[in-house]
């Protein structure tokens, strides 16, 4: 028991520290436990294939395969709240909270976060009254659902282990709309103290974007999309052939192949490069730009028909980037035509910009000289090779692979939704023919093969590996406090306690305890330690475990009065500008009306 409660302290004591990380504390400790004889190996690796791990990793990928497609109602909210501050407010509150109950309080929060902040600056607002809030927001939102938070994800799996019934999809939802209707109440007055913050509102330095890039350079300005029919001039014929650049001035930014059913598992759109060799084909459509009175006259030449859909540039295959010109380059001198990047990067020119002008006439009879910045259209692989050429005298702005990751697949949304909603339905009504993680793993996988994530790396990276690693860890700690007694002795003392005083105080001490634990240490980590101690406690006084169980989930997951409890609270901190005391004094008035109200 000794060995155990002093690993458990020191364990305690890294998470308080922070150093080292939070996953490699848990491992020390599950080392520990091995290594002294107190867990079989067999215990000590348990964790690991628990379900509830799995079924995390599952869910970041779900979860960021939403982000990915750009499930975000940011219009609606600035239409339906007419650009009142408190309604704004108020709406996206509701939004992150919807949001975070299926979805990681982490990831709602980094989906929200740049939409409160572009909409606080077009209503000339400050961001700082809405981050907080979105933020407080997102982790009420996890207590509607099993799957919104660890926390309860957690419980659910003690209980199951001690022979109880699993709890339903919405098992959470009362208490999780008693908490938002509270929120609401509570941080919309209090959120007015936050208006004085200044804040970065950018949370440090932020690469530019493809879109951004489009903006800047003002590419997509005048794009009109044309499609190529059978009795067309420029079916069948290569980009060169077509001599349209010449002829009509007009430039083909884009072909891009139209969609088939049968295409549904496939992760692209089927986008090409207009090189000179690119074969156009019937049914494709072509992204022109130039003077709108030549694209018809062009169009009506050669037999193509208008489109009447947004003609937006999307960076879903192809992608743009900048590059700088070195000196001693050997670009430095040569007009653009011969340059020769087309033939051997297989990327164009779009634009270039030279001391803040940027020329438009006659692009391709510019000589290149050292200081130019060029912006290079190709595929983000191409593009990439391009800028991994050491020998090339350019330097290559920002990462094309990062770039292309940030691109929203918004043409995946009704996919994505699809299987969001099949996924909770399936946890919903399955019974006990669907066990939830297996509807998880189901939509995981069907986000990565229909293309809702760009590749299968990239569903890799969206998992959170060091909060996977803390849980599967930490999760054996119970067996050994179990093992020990240690859980036996901590559910007595409470009971000893504050048995005379009745069970709502018990209820209230697992609460309040699992609320302190949750100022020094991960929301998940408490709620692996506390979760054995309250069914403990419940078993001890004779009283049913739901309760308590939930007591350890809601205080776990609303600790609102500290920075550092939860990710989200951290997430914000920076970007709002925001200090300690500024959690206490929205956060701490928060978490006593919770608090109180559930009691």
């Amino acid at each position: 028991m000794t060995v155990t409660l002093i690993i458990l302290l020191l364990s305690v004591a890294g998470f308080v520290v922070g150093r080292p990380r939070a996953d490699v504390v848990a491992l020390a400790a599950l080392t520990s436990l091995l290594v002294t004889g107190i867990l079989t190996p067999q215990e000590a690796l348990s964790g690991f294939s628990n379900p509830v791990v799995v079924m995390m990793a599952g869910l970041f990928v779900v979860g960021s395969s939403l982000l990915q497609t750009g499930i975000a109602p940011s219009r609606s909210i600035l239409r339906l709240s007419h650009g009142r501050e408190t309604l704004t407010l108020a709406l996206m509150v509701m939004v992150t909270a919807a949001i975070g109950a299926f979805v990681s309080n982490t990831g709602t929060v980094a989906l929200m976060m740049p939409i409160a902040i572009a909409m606080s600056h077009e209503a000339g607002q400050a961001p700082s009254r809405v981050l907080m809030p979105i933020a407080f927001a997102s982790s009420i939102g996890g207590m509607m659902t099993l799957i919104g938070t660890p926390p309860n994800m957690v419980i659910d799996e003690t209980l199951t282990a001690h022979g109880y019934e699993p709890l339903g999809f919405f098992a959470f939802l009362p208490l999780g709309m008693i908490s938002l209707a509270i929120g609401m109440a509570v941080m919309i007055p209090l959120s007015r103290a936050l208006v004085r913050k200044g804040g970065s509102a950018r949370g440090g330095r932020e690469e530019k974007s493809a879109e951004s890039l489009a903006a800047e350079y003002s590419i997509g300005k005048g794009v009109e999309v044309y499609a190529v029919g059978r009795d067309s001039l420029l079916a069948g014929r290569t980009a060169s052939e077509t001599d349209i650049r010449r002829r009509y001035g007009v430039s083909i930014l884009e072909i891009r192949h139209r969609s088939q059913p049968r295409r549904f598992l496939t992760s692209g759109r089927r986008q090409s490069m207009p090189m000179q060799d690119k074969v156009i084909q019937v049914s494709d459509l072509l992204y022109l730009q130039g003077d709108k009175d030549m694209i018809e006259r062009m169009a009506r030449e050669t037999g193509l028909r208008r489109r009447k859909q947004a003609a937006g540039v999307g960076f879903y295959d192809i992608g743009i980037a900048e590059i700088v010109v070195l000196p001693g380059s050997r670009l430095v001198g040569q007009r653009l035509r011969d340059s020769g990047l087309r033939e051997r990067y297989r990327v164009s020119v779009l634009a270039l910009r030279r001391h803040k002008e940027v020329p438009k006439e006659c692009l391709a009879d510019e000589r290149l000289r050292a200081g130019d910045t060029l912006l290079v259209q190709g595929t983000w692989d191409d593009i990439s090779t391009m800028g991994s050429d050491s020998a090339s005298g350019w330097v290559l702005l920002g990462q094309p692979r990062e770039m292309a990751e940030k691109v929203i697949l918004d043409y995946k949304s009704p996919v994505a939704v699809c299987i969001m909603v099949a996924m909770v339905a399936a946890m919903v009504f399955g019974g006990d023919y669907v066990a939830p993680v297996t509807a998880v793993m189901v939509a995981a996988l069907l986000m990565v093969m229909t293309g809702c994530l760009r590749s299968v790396g990239a569903a890799y990276k969206t998992v959170n590996w060091e909060s996977i690693v803390l849980i599967a860890a930490m999760m054996p700690m119970a067996t050994a406090l179990e093992k020990t007694g240690l859980s036996a002795m901590t559910s007595e003392w409470l009971v000893t306690t504050l048995g005379d005083y009745g069970p709502v105080a018990l209820l209230c001490g697992v609460y309040l305890t699992s609320t302190l634990l949750t100022f020094f240490m991960s929301n998940t980590a408490t709620a692996v330690l506390m979760s054995p101690i309250a069914m403990s406690v419940a078993v001890s006084s004779g009283a049913s475990p739901l309760p308590f169980l939930f007591a350890v989930a809601l205080g776990s997951s609303m600790c609102f009065a500290s920075p550092f409890s939860t990710p989200p609270n951290a997430l914000v901190m920076q970007p709002g500008g925001y200090t300690f005391s500024d959690y206490l004094r929205v956060g701490l008035p928060l978490q006593i009306a919770i608090f109180l109200a559930m009691a």
